[in-house]
């Protein structure tokens, strides 16, 4: 890329540089004071009413911390023996009663509403700690036994192997990462997709392939990155591992948060694999004195209180009866007797899963991450552990089968072969599965009898949040509307970016990250903007994102656009091509006969209807790939251009003319689908422009630093 001729110092606006505040709740007094100040009332014997007792004569259970009260889940085909607060009718009248019950519901919804807001506390001041101690690891050597040994990130295919090499290998430079570790990236074999469960499965062979003997005496964390997210293409050239954040000097990426998320697990953790995913966020309180153990054998899994809603769309434990001497907190370790994948609500209440609790921080179907006041709840999945020796047992496994030909999920998979209550039931059930594949149930099969006896040991994290940020409308509404999300991780409104007065102010839900924005640019509510450049007089439209752009010429950018821009190298030359898509496009849809065509939506009308209006003929060619995969993925649309602002004004001429229903014609372009930008990307020339701006941006701001 020859350097962009950015307009010699844009008027400095009074944007001001965002800086991480030092919060008190980092301090170890206030969350033993919101401890106390919920745990005093509860162990207080004079805060019983008289009229009360134990269900089943049992005596008070401890409380545990924050707002989530530990419930206990029925095992299969019984009921709960869980001990739960019943209050006796007064012997006083019947009306008497009714005003008794009344009050007492009153007094109690608002103790519950005192301590979710006093877990809400703990949470967000153990999320700052844990950020806190890794920005003080960033760029230092890490002594053996403090940190990961080997910090793993799978990719799907060579291109994108080399993408997150380059990209691990800037960040290493900048120093960005903790040093003295061992970063790897390791791709998937060619051939057929195997799916983050045999993706597991490669990794394993990959580490015995280059430690040998030594890999057992390892901590591994092994981050699942392959896939080209088509749900949010935004990350598609440069994965979901390394997405940008509202966060941090330099910004931070996903990578970084989950190394933070996870920084006291070494410390408590037996050699062994832990196995995560990148396109999710898990915030929890163990408690002042508490942390995550994995030192069992077998696997152990992370759970969370969840709604019954969220439940149907993840895995669910089904838990084995807790014993009266459980101790009940923040964190809790128990036993799980089957694990079901993304089940029914009906399924759900009939194996048991469901618990029974007063209390629950259970998050609200729309992934908002809010405590609620909810009757029920089940324990739902996010990362696992494996210990070394059942690392052998899988590896030996795959090497046994040798080359996979389905696709394995790491969680539906293994995880519903292990704990008592297990069935092989399970192997011919393809409701979940997108792709039916010769093979797979016969493979499910060899796998349940492999893990079979194994336990599943789960730990309980009753003050925790879960986010996902995969899809375009997760990502734009934590990013931008979540202030729960924004207030427990300290998300800014614009960082290291410089922006006009105009943006800064509209800024509370609005996204701006490592970007640069002229004067008179607005970015509307709800808007991302990242790594890109938008010259004077360039409005963004409520619910887009932004990725990637140059635009130096006036432009209205129109409300639930998606737009990239991307380097590819054509010929051995350097071109540039943006994709243009509505927010709530569905890249991965796809239809067989090109007469279904019409079934393809493009920001807002059928894809054939965009066409007509192009230029374009509905025929093989206007896909790539096979016959099997024609959509929005595949279709050939988008120009290629010899500049990064050509480039734009080509793919704003595309939306314009689908929202306006204007002809716009393509029929003179030489044109590429995002299916084919991905296979010629070139990842050098991009991060070439982000490094331009990161330059840009840092003498704009030296500039006002100095002028003050």
């Amino acid at each position: 890329m020859a350097r962009l001729a950015f307009p010699s110092r844009l008027p400095l606006p009074s944007c001001r540089q965002n800086e991480r505040r030092t919060h008190r709740s980092h301090f170890l007094p206030l969350p033993l004071r919101c401890l106390l100040a919920w745990l005093l009332p509860v162990l207080s014997p004079a805060c019983l009413p008289a009229s009360s007792s134990w269900e089943r004569g049992a005596r008070a259970p401890r409380a545990s911390g924050g707002a989530a009260f530990a419930g206990r889940c029925a095992p299969p085909g019984r009921r709960s023996n869980g001990l739960l607060w019943r209050g006796q009718p007064s012997r006083a009248g019947g009306g008497s009663a009714a005003q008794a019950r009344k009050q007492r519901d009153g007094e109690e919804g608002a103790a519950a509403m005192q301590a979710a807001g006093e877990a809400e506390v703990l949470l967000r001041a153990a999320t700052r700690e844990r950020l806190e101690k890794f920005a003080q690891l960033r760029g230092k050597t890490v002594q053996s036994g403090t940190f990961w040994d080997i910090v793993v990130i799978t990719a799907v295919d060579k291109k994108q192997e080399i993408a997150y090499q380059q990209q691990l290998s800037q960040k290493l430079k900048r120093k960005e990462l903790p040093l003295g570790v061992h970063y790897h990236v390791f791709v998937d074999p060619p051939g057929p997709k195997i799916g983050n469960g045999g993706s597991t499965l490669h990794v394993l062979q990959c580490l015995e392939e280059r430690y040998g003997d030594k890999w057992d005496s390892f901590t591994v964390i092994l981050i699942h990155s392959g896939g080209y997210s088509q749900r949010l293409p935004n990350a598609s050239a440069l994965g979901k591992i390394f997405t940008a954040l509202p966060f941090g000097d330099p910004v931070y990426q996903m990578l970084d948060l989950k190394l933070a998320m996870y920084i006291d697990f070494p410390l408590h953790m037996n050699p062994g694999i832990l196995i995560t995913c990148a396109d999710d966020i898990e915030l929890y309180s163990a408690g002042a004195t508490e942390f995550i153990r994995f030192d069992q054998p077998g696997f152990t899994a992370l759970a969370h209180p969840s709604s019954l809603t969220i439940g149907t769309t993840h895995g669910v434990f089904v838990l084995e009866p807790a014993s009266l001497l459980t101790e009940k907190g923040q964190l809790e370790y128990r036993s799980c007797h089957r694990f079901l994948h993304k089940p029914s609500i009906a399924r759900m209440r009939q194996s048991g899963a469901v618990c029974e609790r007063g209390h629950c921080p259970a998050p609200s179907p729309g992934g908002e991450g809010n405590f609620n006041v909810i009757s029920e709840c089940v324990y739902t999945d996010s990362l696992f552990y494996i210990d070394h020796t059942t690392a052998k047992l899988l590896l030996a496994f795959y090497k046994q089968m040798g080359v996979l030909c389905c696709e394995i999920d790491a969680y539906g998979d293994f995880l519903q072969a292990l704990g008592p209550g297990a069935t092989p039931n399970y192997a011919k059930n393809i409701e979940n599965v997108t792709k039916e594949e010769s093979g797979l149930v016969e493979i499910r099969e060899k796998i349940f009898e492999l893990l079979k006896g194994l336990p599943l040991n789960v730990v309980l994290l009753n003050n925790s949040k879960f986010y996902h940020i995969g899809m375009t409308c997760e990502y734009l509404f934590h990013f931008t509307s979540d202030r729960k999300l924004k207030s427990e991780m300290g998300l800014m409104p614009n960082v290291f970016s410089i922006c006009p007065d105009s943006v800064e102010d509209t800024g509370k839900s609005a996204c701006i990250i490592h970007s640069i924005l002229g004067p008179r640019c607005s970015v509307a509510p709800g808007s991302v903007v990242e790594y890109s450049w938008l010259g004077p007089e360039v409005s963004v439209g409520t619910n887009s994102i932004i990725s990637g752009c140059y635009i130096d010429t006036k432009a209205d950018i129109p409300p639930n656009t998606f737009i990239a821009t991307l380097s590819v190298r054509i010929d051995g030359e350097v071109m540039y091509v943006s994709m243009a898509f509505g927010t709530e496009d569905n890249l991965k849809k796809k239809v067989t006969d090109l007469a279904d065509t019409h079934l393809i939506n493009f920001f807002g009308i059928s894809l054939g209807q965009s066409l007509e209006l192009w230029g374009l003929r509905i025929s093989d060619e206007l896909f790539s790939g096979d016959e099997t995969c024609r959509g929005l993925w595949t279709a050939r649309l988008f120009p290629i251009c010899s500049t990064l602002s050509d480039s734009l004004k080509a793919s704003l001429g595309i939306l314009n003319s689908a929202q306006n229903m204007l002809p716009f014609k393509l029929n003179g372009f030489k044109l590429l689908s995002v299916e084919e930008m991905l296979r010629h990307k070139d990842v050098e020339d991009m991060l070439r422009f982000r490094h331009q701006l990161y330059e840009e941006i840092s003498l704009q701001k030296l500039k006002r630093e100095s002028d003050l």
